[in-house]
């Protein structure tokens, strides 16, 4: 049988990063394609392109013959006209640099997310949202949405070139990777460092509504099985999928939980949203003094945080939980508790000099 050779889109992400590991341990021969300015695994073969040139990509995927892609990566721009016109080119340019010659390939994965159903961000959770939880069968909302447009891109792709597909909808995603712009795993363990050496409250950022009500999120781990699974199961052949770890919490539980890990205090929310992007103007400063106290790996806060990414899904004022069953239904058995989760990312964090360990 034929070795399994996958290129991943967006390998030094927290998606991108966590399959590359997964795919590695199963066998696979894997090709990383990144923009080269973050890490990526040594076990992988590196490729570096700007993904919003088709010249860059074509000169860069010239004679790599795999037979699956993973996109696990997205260019936030200005606005949404602008999202869908950079990030829908850059599934094409991938997909016509392979489809230009003969091919191998078989499947492509893409990974979007929840705001197929909330919305991009200039409009998210404003419009007819449809009723929790969201279902594959709810299919697409009224508005401008660049996960639409780059899902388009692999259909077309896929009726040109002959491969099969599989959409991927995870919840806000849990896992180690450092210069993520969308990671409120390392967010949180960075926030809970500041609070515990700086003698300030942990006080919850988000909304009453997230506070109180049942939510649920995604192991990257866990999103790293379920493309693994999807690309060669023949029940998740052109299909979408969403993906959340299986259980579900309030976030008045998990803040305590967090809490207690970090030996802080919880402080009850009160009713005011005190988002974290406005209460961290002296964060830099104050992380670069606990960097250099406890030689971390990372001095400069803008690497590890993301603090609008965090406040945007803390700040919700609306529940959002996700329905797992048709992907059960297919055969993908995956399961992960979120607390767990979180403890093993923070683990991670203290393995790598990233935080302070306890």
């Amino acid at each position: 049988m034929m070795k399994k050779r996958a290129l991943i889109v967006g390998a030094s992400g927290i998606a991108g990063s966590n399959l590359a590991d997964r795919l590695v341990d199963s066998g696979w021969d894997v090709f990383g394609l990144s923009r080269g300015r973050t890490f990526v695994s040594a076990k992988i073969h590196p490729i570096i392109a700007d993904l919003t040139s088709a010249e860059s990509v074509k000169a860069a995927l010239n004679g790599v013959d795999v037979t699956h892609v993973f996109f696990t990566t997205w260019a936030r721009q200005a606005n949404e006209a602008e999202n869908i016109r950079v990030n829908g080119a850059m599934v094409s340019n991938v997909l016509d640099a392979l489809g230009e010659g003969p091919s191998t390939l078989e499947h492509v994965a893409l990974v979007t997310g929840l705001k197929h159903y909330l919305g991009p961000f200039e409009a998210y959770a404003t419009g007819a949202v449809p009723e929790t939880p969201f279902r594959e069968s709810q299919g697409r909302q009224n508005v401008d949405n660049f996960y639409y447009e780059q899902e388009d891109r692999v259909f077309a792709g896929a009726q040109r070139q002959g491969y099969t597909w599989s959409v991927h909808r995870p919840h806000t995603i849990i896992g180690y990777a450092v210069g993520n712009a969308m990671n409120m795993g390392t967010t949180l363990a960075v926030y809970a460092t500041l609070c515990k050496y700086t003698n300030t409250p942990f006080v919850f950022p988000g909304s009453a509504t997230q506070w109180n009500s049942l939510t649920d999120m995604t192991d990257a781990r866990l999103l790293a099985r379920q493309l693994e699974w999807a690309a060669t199961a023949e029940a998740a052949k052109n299909e979408d999928f969403n993906i959340v770890n299986g259980d579900v919490f309030r976030w008045k539980w998990m803040w305590s939980r967090i809490a207690d890990y970090f030996g802080l205090e919880p402080v009850a929310f009160d009713g005011e949203v005190r988002p974290l992007e406005g209460r961290m103007h002296e964060a830099s400063a104050q992380w670069h003094k606990i960097a250099t106290q406890f030689s971390l790996a990372e001095v400069d806060i803008n690497k590890l945080v993301s603090w609008w990414h965090t406040d945007a899904d803390l700040g919700r004022p609306m529940e959002v939980i996700t329905d797992m069953s048709k992907s059960r239904k297919a055969g993908f058995p995956g399961f992960q508790a979120t607390d767990d989760a979180f403890f093993d990312l923070f683990g991670r964090l203290e393995a790598e000099r990233i935080i302070p360990r306890r």
